[in-house]
């Protein structure tokens, strides 16, 4: 990390032209990767990111770049080529930082640097053999590790200077299984800000049976119908639907542009009065936590929609400004490369009431969504279109035949409205979060929700044959 002295040096270089403010963002990251498939190890990276990222602000215009040359000169000949961009002389008083500590609510214990990689091969070569195992229509397996360990240090010429260290670790295991010709895959992953200490209490079996179990159902499944049909979404990655139908919407940098379905709705209701969404940077080891977010303002638990009625949008520095509204924690980027935007980090629908099973009963007959793939979204209209990875009929209020190929298909807006039933099972799945400030990790979660009617698409028309 830089010193102090160094920083004020170079934001007052940034600022010598003309900038109206002016942020630091230095980042120290080393990560490791592995992917093994088929058994046999196929890729191992590992490497050791370091560099700084710049940025001036004037009026509504932001001007960002990145160096990993860290020596003292070279960093403020940077900063004053970067200022030149920004308008005419106008220099500034002298920056004056003051450190911003935070009371620690993240720990680790196994960092990844003290965990030899036999340790993590063995984990992940286990998780490969046990899936491959399960059943011989098992085609194909394929199962990675990431870790990463970053410490970032934020200066800015408001006189903030904070840091925050970011260890965070995952493990995902794909399936591809093949049933008269058909191939079909399954999936399943865990992650968290956390040392390798992640995988103490867990069943290496829920991870690499889970995977497994999906691809095998999918692959001797029949095909399923298309129509207007109530659909229940089980807990967990089933959040991955308001993630992005909603979510994106909610963000300050749509907003700002007005290409949000979202914009001017604040106090309006958008959803069911079951549905309360929240984003909460605070989780305490979530996968997409962290003391402070990417511009050093502290995260915090943000009530998204509360009751249907939205109450407020995901805010960074520079949108925030553009909107009249205060960071709420929300600048996030992948690494110094990218200029933080707000973005999500552990969203997720809140807990409700009803109970799975009686979802299921008051259901004479639907879709049951138990596992929910990747998609597509307009943050402009709201519209998507996702897969589901797993996925059963209901007939009579019970359980019948697994079918795949179903798609769900409609509006942010239609399927908040018509969600009936919450349930009161949360839970949270893992993914990777892509836009315009790079892939970040975020949570996405919820408790199983009823839709009391939306659009599936399918191969058969009306009834499963």
């Amino acid at each position: 990390m830089l010193q102090q002295t160094l920083l004020e040096r170079i934001l007052e270089a940034a600022l010598s032209r003309g900038g109206e403010f002016a942020e630091i963002f230095v980042e120290d990251k080393n990560r490791t990767h592995f992917e093994m498939i088929g058994g046999k190890l196929e890729n191992a990276l590992g490497g050791r990111e370091y560099g700084l990222g710049l940025r001036i602000v004037k009026g509504i215009n932001s001007f960002y770049a990145y160096t990993s040359d860290t020596e003292e000169a070279a960093l403020i000949q940077f900063a004053k080529s970067l200022s030149a961009m920004a308008g005419q002389n106008n220099p500034i008083a002298a920056v004056k930082l003051s450190q911003r500590a935070y009371e620690p609510r993240h720990h680790f214990r196994a960092l990844p640097g003290t965990v030899d990689a036999k340790v993590k091969l063995q984990w992940i070569r286990d998780l490969s053999s046990r899936a491959a195992a399960y059943d011989p229509m098992i085609r194909q397996t394929v199962v990675t590790y990431m870790d990463e360990d970053q410490s970032v240090q934020i200066a800015n010429s408001e006189g903030l200077l904070t840091q925050d260290r970011r260890v965070r670790t995952r493990t995902s295991v794909n399936c591809v299984a093949e049933h008269e010709g058909e191939m079909q895959s399954g999936g399943h992953n865990l992650g968290g800000l956390s040392g390798f200490e992640l995988y103490k209490d867990v069943n290496p079996d829920e991870l690499a049976l889970k995977a497994a179990q999906i691809a095998v159902t999918m692959a001797k499944a029949k095909h399923a119908p298309s129509g207007r049909l109530p659909v229940i979404i089980d807990n967990g990655f089933g959040g991955v639907i308001f993630h992005e139908a909603c979510g994106h919407g909610l963000e300050a940098a749509f907003i700002a542009k007005g290409t949000s379905v979202y914009n001017g709705k604040m106090g309006e209701q958008i959803a069911s009065e079951l549905v309360t969404a929240i984003d909460d940077g605070t989780l305490v080891n979530g996968w997409g936590s962290g003391h402070v977010d990417d511009e050093g303002t502290p995260t915090q638990r943000t009530v998204l929609i509360e009751n249907g009625i939205l109450k407020s949008y995901l805010v960074d520095r520079f949108n925030g400004k553009k909107l009249g509204l205060p960071s709420n924690g929300a600048g996030r980027r992948q690494s110094y490369k990218f200029a933080a935007t707000s973005r999500m980090s552990n969203t997720f629908i809140a807990t409700g009431t009803s109970k799975l099973e009686t979802m299921i009963s008051e259901t004479d007959y639907g879709l049951y969504a138990s596992s929910m793939g990747g998609g597509s979204v307009n943050p402009a209209t709201g519209e998507f279109n996702f897969s589901v990875n797993e996925a059963y009929m209901i007939r009579g209020g019970k359980l019948a035949e697994p079918v795949k190929g179903a798609t769900l298909i409609g509006t942010g807006s239609e399927i908040l409205k018509k969600i009936d039933r919450v349930g009161d099972n949360l839970a949270y799945g893992y993914g990777m979060c892509g836009s315009s400030s790079g892939s970040i990790p975020a949570i996405v979660g919820q408790p199983a929700i009823r839709v009391s009617e939306i659009t599936v698409g399918g191969r058969n028309g009306g009834e499963s044959k």
